[in-house]
């Protein structure tokens, strides 16, 4: 399929998350070596995380970083387990994209789409495939972030003034 046909578009980075046995290690390199302000916290069993919500950038173009900690190293997710725990994309159209990507053989993880740590609309593509969705991460787990209006536009705007 060519790309005009796909429905959707990945903007930019949203975040990276990075997971680790202490979170207080991870912010001594994140927050007080490279400055990184810390904008908020999520504590969540069901995820087994309790993570700091960091930031760089400023306005649409925010990144956001989170620093995770597993509430307990012996149960899934292991959020610290892959250091670099996965990539979350800015998308425009976050149903379009799951149904679009879907159709194509795309694995999601379960869960389906959900309100995420930062109040934003989300879902995982799996880092494995399978018989059934053979088009996966590849090892590499893959958020997909609805882009609030404001990031839509200002991503649209930079894309119209680079052509």
């Amino acid at each position: 399929m060519t790309a005009a046909a796909r429905p959707f578009k990945v903007l930019g980075i949203q975040q990276i998350a990075i997971g680790g046995l202490d979170k207080m290690r991870l912010q001594k390199l994140w927050v007080d070596m490279l400055g990184l302000e810390v904008t908020g916290t999520f504590k969540s069993e069901r995820e087994n995380v309790d993570e700091d919500i960091c930031s760089m950038g400023s306005g649409p173009f925010k990144v956001e970083v989170d620093l995770m900690q597993p509430l307990d190293p012996d149960k899934k997710p292991a959020v610290h387990a892959t250091p670099l725990n996965h990539v979350g994309l800015w998308i425009d159209d976050l149903p379009k994209a799951v149904e679009w990507l879907t159709a194509q053989g795309v694995r999601f993880a379960p869960g389906g789409i959900r309100q995420g740590a930062a109040g934003f609309d989300i879902c995982f593509l799996h880092p494995k495939a399978n018989d059934e969705f053979p088009i996966a991460g590849e090892g590499v787990l893959i958020e997909m972030v609805q882009a609030p209006p404001e990031v839509v536009k200002a991503f649209s705007a930079l894309a119209s003034a680079t052509r």
